[in-house]
């Protein structure tokens, strides 16, 4: 197992009873990008699979964002097998977006679709929001999914995301979904 880094230390460690949430590494390219292939995973993404290298960008951008925003993606894995399933958490990509997200961090989740229907996702999102109420305090939150992308969608509603928007992003449609301050 690889010894962390400074940087990928600085992440917090969350647990769940099945999961562990924490710091992406490199070696969890080979295994995100061949989830990457799979239809079940990038279909409301992009409609082909993404390339080796926009998968590498998008892990070192999950790294990264912890370093520069103090939040992020966390790298889900199986705490009985060690495997590394998807990721969780929050980002602020600034995206182009009419209207525009603002400073909101913007929840969002993806797993392998081979644990998918397990209880995964919903275990995971539960932990970041725990920590998220610690870390940000009582603040909107927002997360923008495909309207075809019905699992999701009921995902955000069990946590308190409502629809507020609807749009295009990269010329695909978008819901945009708010959950408003929580109290601490």
């Amino acid at each position: 197992m690889p010894v962390p880094s400074a940087s990928l230390s600085a992440v917090p460690v969350l647990e769940t009873e099945r999961l562990r949430l924490r710091g992406f590494r490199a070696d969890d390219f080979d295994t995100w990008f061949a989830i990457s292939r799979h239809i079940d995973y990038h279909r409301y993404f992009t409609p082909e699979p993404m390339p080796a290298e926009e998968v590498w960008k998008l892990l070192l951008r999950s790294a990264g964002h912890w370093a520069v925003m103090g939040y992020g993606f966390w790298a889900v894995e199986e705490k009985a097998s060690g495997r590394f399933v998807g990721g969780i958490g929050f980002l602020n990509l600034k995206r182009d977006i009419d209207p525009p997200l603002g400073e909101a961090p913007e929840m969002g989740w993806v797993l392998d679709p081979a644990v998918h229907g397990r209880g995964y996702a919903s275990e995971g999102v539960t932990a970041a929001l725990e920590w998220a109420t610690g870390h940000f305090g009582p603040k909107r939150m927002v997360c923008i999914i495909h309207p075809d992308n019905v699992p999701s969608l009921k995902m955000a509603a069990r946590f308190g995301f409502h629809e507020y928007a609807r749009s295009t992003y990269h010329g695909a449609p978008i819901v945009l979904l708010e959950r408003p301050a929580q109290p601490a």
